[in-house]
């Protein structure tokens, strides 16, 4: 089994890259997150040709998630955070019993102080609120997955200068303290960092402002793939699509893809 999580950022504008990613890539499951689209709206007919199975949680004009499968899925739902309506979340289940969790944590804005930054809070409560939820009533749950745009660069490799974004929302201590909370509510396993190294620096998000990304190279990497402790032996390979970020109209985050044996 092949999942990937993507940031999309308009899945409308995306529809021809996700479709290369599709043939090229061959993911079986899909997460996508920034969908920017109401169910009105959502290209069913043309997702429908590359992914039959679709679960989609929706809002007007931003955020939305998306889970996209060639593989049935069970009970589709998701929880709504911090009493916001906000669809970040979607949850379904995968053949095998396999809990899979798309999530879409909040920016956080740019001021990394929750008094002075309603979105800083916002991003901190939901991050707490995850974490409680997961720690009181799915730790214990044996076969799960969590994926999605995360919004934290947890380790130093984690981006392009350690040291100049420890001030920078997506790296500042808090965040990262946080993030190792929620990871460690349900025991969860970095599975990318189970393949990849975490000396190699690895980066899955680039900024529009960059005149030249590739040059300047100054990514972040947001997007994660975790997995529960019965299903880390089955991660059998991990990328990170860097390439993707110079395809035609990209989004600033790329696919992240996990192979399961």
């Amino acid at each position: 089994m092949r999942i990937a999580t993507w940031n999309v950022n308009s899945v409308r504008l995306r529809l021809d890259i996700l479709a290369r990613l599709a043939s090229e890539h061959r993911p079986d499951v899909v997460c996508l997150q920034e969908i920017k689209a109401r169910a009105e709206d959502f290209p069913f007919e043309a997702i429908r040709a590359l992914y039959p199975h679709i679960h989609l949680r929706s809002m007007k004009g931003y955020n939305g998630v998306a889970i996209l499968s060639r593989l049935p899925l069970k009970d589709p739902h998701g929880r709504d955070w911090c009493g916001k309506e906000d669809a970040r979340h979607a949850v379904a289940i995968l053949p095998g019993g396999i809990e899979l969790h798309n999530f879409y944590i909040p920016a956080g804005g740019d001021i990394p102080d929750p008094k002075q930054n309603p979105k800083f809070a916002h991003k901190l409560d939901f991050i707490d609120e995850a974490t409680g939820w997961f720690a009181a009533g799915r730790r214990n749950a044996r076969k799960m997955i969590l994926a999605g745009d995360l919004n934290v660069a947890p380790l130093e490799s984690d981006v392009w200068s350690h040291k100049q974004l420890l001030k920078v929302v997506s790296h500042t201590p808090i965040e990262v303290e946080k993030l190792a909370r929620l990871q460690g509510s349900a025991k969860w396993v970095d599975a990318v960092r189970k393949v990849i190294p975490p000396s190699e620096k690895l980066y899955s998000w680039w900024s529009y402002r960059a005149a030249d990304w590739a040059a300047s190279d100054r990514g972040r990497r947001l997007d994660h793939v975790w997995v529960s402790p019965e299903l880390a032996p089955a991660v059998s390979q991990a990328r990170i699509l860097r390439e993707a970020r110079g395809w035609k109209q990209p989004s600033d985050h790329v696919p992240v893809i996990v192979d399961f044996s």
